[in-house]
């Protein structure tokens, strides 16, 4: 087989991180303009500590904004023949396909119950509430869940449970590639214990 999957963009970071980044290019030139044309607009005030932090604002949302540009990009899940790779802009690890017990596919509106969110999270995320998400239980986190939850959205945890959401657009190719690796990763397992076992036989006679 390959040596690795497809990526499959997460698109927890794809959807949010495209609706702030404009935002923050808008930002960006308007905070700069205030502070050009303060000295138009206040003539008799001098240059004080808030003129800095003004142009720094300015300065930090748009290197924040360029960063969300490029990060939207840096968020997926890539199935490999002996693991899972997740990847986001803030954190990647591998999930080893032995740590797998179970996999299951739902809808995110019931694992994230709209009644439950703020109006406002719940109007972000509105989109993605209807779209088809894939729960891997786990056996354990291959990282301290301290660690996870603490770099990854928490649209990654349903609850405190050993388990990571998968949301991908093409969730069914994912799912597909994802059990083809799973399933013929026993049998490559199988053939590199009995060819270990056939050398060291050979080794023993010799």
């Amino acid at each position: 087989m390959a040596k690795h999957g497809d990526r499959y963009p997460l698109l927890i970071y794809e959807h949010t991180l495209k609706r702030w980044y404009p935002k923050l290019f808008w930002l960006s030139p308007a905070l700069f303009a205030f502070w050009w044309f303060l000295p138009v607009i206040v003539p008799d005030k001098g240059p004080t500590w808030a003129d800095t932090i003004l142009l720094y604002a300015a300065i930090g949302a748009l290197v924040l904004g360029l960063f969300f540009l490029a990060a939207k990009d840096m968020a997926f899940v890539r199935p490999h023949p002996t693991h899972l790779q997740i990847v986001t802009p803030f954190l990647r690890f591998n999930i080893s396909y032995k740590r797998i017990h179970q996999t299951a596919t739902t809808e995110m509106k019931a694992l994230f119950p709209p009644a439950k969110m703020s109006n406002a999270l719940l109007e972000n995320m509105a989109p993605l509430l209807v779209k088809t998400a894939i729960v891997i239980n786990l056996k354990s986190y291959p990282v301290s869940p301290v660690i996870l939850r603490l770099f990854l959205s928490p649209f990654f945890f349903k609850d405190k449970t050993p388990h990571i959401v998968i949301l991908v657009d093409k969730w069914l190719s994912f799912s597909s590639e994802m059990e083809s690796y799973r399933s013929s990763g026993g049998v490559v397992e199988e053939k590199k214990k009995s060819r270990n076992s056939v050398l060291s036989s050979l080794k023993f006679d010799e």
